[in-house]
């Protein structure tokens, strides 16, 4: 290989690792996303170990966290504002969200 396709190389794997540190989504300590940071927690630990985190802005629910005991963490949300979990009509239980991938 000559310099010249080696810089290149070099340049489009900078590109590359810029553009997915950039796709990233890293919510400050592993909030749900769209919260603000001020939001109150309040952790508990259930019978069967898992742990649920509830998120709150002036004392309204606005998300939840679980973490089972096994199992992937995932999130239940808030989106209208009302104070309770949202769900579609039809679903039992409530649209849950699974953060996949995440970086720190």
């Amino acid at each position: 290989m000559n310099i010249r396709s080696t810089a290149g190389l070099w340049s489009l794997s900078l590109l590359l690792a810029l553009g997915l540190a950039a796709c990233a989504s890293t919510p400050g300590a592993n909030g749900p996303d769209g919260l603000p940071a001020d939001a109150m927690e309040t952790t508990r630990t259930e019978a069967n170990g898992d742990v649920i985190t509830e998120y709150r802005i002036a004392g309204q629910l606005r998300a939840v966290r679980v973490q089972p005991s096994r199992g992937p963490v995932y999130y239940l949300y808030d989106r209208d504002g009302d104070g309770s979990i949202d769900n579609r009509e039809g679903d039992n239980p409530p649209v849950t969200y699974f953060r996949l991938f995440e970086w720190e």
